[in-house]
């Protein structure tokens, strides 16, 4: 297949392309104190504004919400039966889910389709998705719940700052990207609309108009406390948002900055990186809405470097010796010796470079805000999420001896019980056999996503700072304080992996199986915004 990025676009003036990382902000009230009224207890302990990630998507589908990581900060509040989240029930969940895709070809072919049996494996493939794409577009799955209280998690798959300040549940179907009856793979079309509404069809005003995640989380800050009832009717705001803003460069492997029309609901899908001027415009919107959320505490996430993601793997070798950047990133199925530079899609060590510097702009202006606002009495925290992946980035630094790691870099040091799985979680894409896993484990099989127990290193890190605001965490009964740090049950939560516990045994030989259909369907790019 013919490469056409033959042109690529120059690095616009304004990004500073860095030769180190930023240090991260590991103090979470930034070094600025502030008194916090703690008047009676906020209705509302948990509220979660964010895209995929807070969401709870995996290998290419959002289904299983119950286990992402608001829903685990939740359990450990004691407040897990009071969380309101969404559900994607049938085939599971929305747009596509690898996970259950490779499972089925195992039960049906066994742990590697031959030569022979790879036409009656694509047919049974097409039949699946195509009854998947009837039940979600014009089935039982296409018709929204009766309208029950507003959600907690209000995490939406592929919205930037821009959608979760404009889209409601009613506008959710202007981005649908997935066209309708594609000849190999058919993807449910309507899947932006879905995963929308089902977070947000409730959130309605007074007279019944749509409200946006911001809003919503506003009217929900009205209900006050039992003591107070003008208080903060949230107790945790977290607002995790940025990474569809720089996220469609790995996911498409060619990089479109952002121009006129960055702000403008249609007009912003030909771009998907930021400009960082333009992320500072729509963060500066993002925190004026924020402002009107009566909130006790409010975490953000900063926006992590989108390149360590597997789903763009580094070949070539680094570019110069001690460099964290390897020569293309392709995709995770094309081996190294396979790799073509001009047939093959891929990204630059400087492309890559460029994308991570403006992210690194991104989080600047993101801990600014948050030091702002405490300067102001605002109890707003920061979670360096960004720093925390680096610290995670298995070819990046840990595999490399001779990578030049910053001042500020040391390993992160996972739990006892995930550091004794064999092989220990990392970075790299996921890749199992009949014997097991043999690598990855924190990243799930769209080479994007979380695991569940990568979503539960995240639950965990928004425990720790939410514990530094003091927040008080119950036991399960919800009123019984629980003392000292708290930790996650993770003999409760590993079990509940399925890739960790019982992991696929055919990844490794039907991988490029998953390659082949996404060559030939674009498959990653037709399931998220701003990829194309």
């Amino acid at each position: 297949m013919a490469n056409r990025q033959t042109q690529r676009e120059p690095v616009p003036e304004g990004v500073e392309i860095t030769r180190t990382p930023r240090t991260p902000e590991w103090r979470s009230d930034v070094g600025v104190e502030v008194d916090v009224n703690r008047r009676g207890r906020p209705r509302h302990r948990l509220v979660t504004i964010g895209d995929s990630l807070t969401q709870g998507f995996q290998s290419g589908a959002i289904f299983n919400t119950d286990l992402s990581y608001p829903a685990l900060i939740a359990r450990e509040l004691g407040w897990y039966d009071e969380f309101r989240r969404p559900h994607y029930p049938g085939f599971g969940g929305i747009p596509l889910n690898i996970e259950l895709i490779v499972r089925m070809l195992e039960e049906r072919f066994g742990d590697k389709v031959s030569a022979w049996e790879l036409p009656g494996a694509l047919f049974h493939l097409r039949q699946h998705f195509a009854e998947a794409e009837d039940w979600w577009d014009k089935g039982p799955g296409s018709r929204l719940p009766p309208r029950g209280p507003i959600n907690h998690n209000l995490g939406i798959y592929g919205w930037d700052l821009r959608d979760a300040l404009s889209r409601t549940a009613d506008t959710a179907h202007e981005s649908e990207r997935t066209e309708h009856g594609a000849a190999i793979v058919p993807l449910v079309r309507n899947a932006d609309r879905i995963a929308a509404a089902r977070v947000l069809d409730s959130a309605r005003d007074e007279a019944g108009g749509p409200l946006t995640p911001f809003q919503v989380a506003a009217q929900l800050s009205r209900d006050g406390t039992d003591e107070d009832p003008a208080g903060d009717g949230i107790e945790t705001l977290v607002v995790f948002l940025g990474a569809n803003n720089a996220l469609g460069s790995v996911i498409s492997l060619k990089v479109r900055w952002s121009d006129d029309g960055y702000d403008d609901l249609k007009r912003k899908a030909a771009y998907n990186v930021w400009h960082p001027e333009h992320f500072a415009a729509e963060w500066a919107q993002v925190v004026e809405e924020v402002r009107t959320i009566k909130a006790r505490h409010v975490i953000f996430g900063t926006v992590p470097h989108v390149t360590i993601a597997p789903v763009a793997r580094g070949v070539g070798g680094k570019v110069e010796k001690g460099s964290r950047y390897f020569r293309w990133y392709t995709r995770p199925w094309i081996s190294d010796k396979d790799f073509d530079p001009v047939d093959d899609p891929r990204l630059t060590a400087d492309e890559a470079r460029a994308i991570d510097s403006a992210i690194d702009m991104y989080n600047d202006i993101i801990v600014a805000s948050v030091k702002a606002e405490r300067e102001n009495g605002l109890d707003w925290r920061v979670l360096d999420v960004a720093g925390l992946l680096d610290r995670l980035a298995s070819r990046r630094y840990i595999d490399d001896p001779d990578a030049e790691k910053p001042d500020w870099w040391t390993p992160y040091e996972l739990p006892d019980e995930l550091a004794r799985l064999t092989p220990v979680p990392d970075s790299r894409f996921f890749v199992s056999a009949p014997d097991g896993r043999e690598r990855g484990g924190l990243f799930s099989l769209d080479g994007i996503h979380a695991t569940t127990i990568a979503y539960g290193l995240m639950a965990q890190e928004f425990i720790r700072v939410m514990q530094e605001a003091g927040v008080e965490f119950m036991r399960r009964d919800g009123v019984t304080p629980r003392r000292g740090e708290v930790r996650l049950d993770w003999d409760w939560l590993i079990p509940l992996d399925s890739l960790i516990d019982k992991p696929p045994r055919s990844l490794g030989a039907n991988v490029k199986l998953v390659g082949w259909l996404d060559e030939k369907a674009d498959v990653l790019k037709r399931l998220w915004a701003g990829a194309g």
